[in-house]
């Protein structure tokens, strides 16, 4: 993964259509899901429950894209994938999640100053 935030809200500000309250929405939506399939998904590489893995990392998915978080929604498809492979190299799982959550740690704290903004239009 890259170091850049691998964000790009075009497709919330299309379908937005203005709407300040929706984009507060869909930012307050993704900021209460995010962290925890986060840390669900953190957990079981952990204790090698890659059931729960794979179940967490699929639901993160249409999140990411839904964000313009293309590169990070394709390595949480490799993440997704390797769990369901049942026992992946356990370093190789682990680089990528570690790499997806340090994109989504700053992604997070741009989408509070987005959040921010839209407020302050409300």
């Amino acid at each position: 993964m890259s170091d850049n935030q691998d964000l790009n809200l075009s497709f919330l500000y299309e379908i937005a259509d203005g709407s300040n309250e929706f984009i507060v929405e869909s930012i307050d939506m993704f900021m209460q899901q995010t962290p925890e399939l986060l840390h669900i998904i953190g957990t079981a590489i952990s204790a090698k429950d890659w059931p729960v893995a794979a179940t967490s990392a699929h639901k993160l998915k249409p999140n990411l894209g839904f964000f313009g978080m293309l590169e990070s929604q394709s390595t949480m498809q490799e993440i997704e994938h390797l769990a369901k492979t049942g026992a992946p190299d356990i370093d190789l799982i682990t680089d990528k999640f570690n790499a997806v959550r340090t994109v989504l740690t700053g992604n997070l704290r741009k989408l509070l100053q987005v959040k921010a903004e839209a407020e302050a239009q409300l």
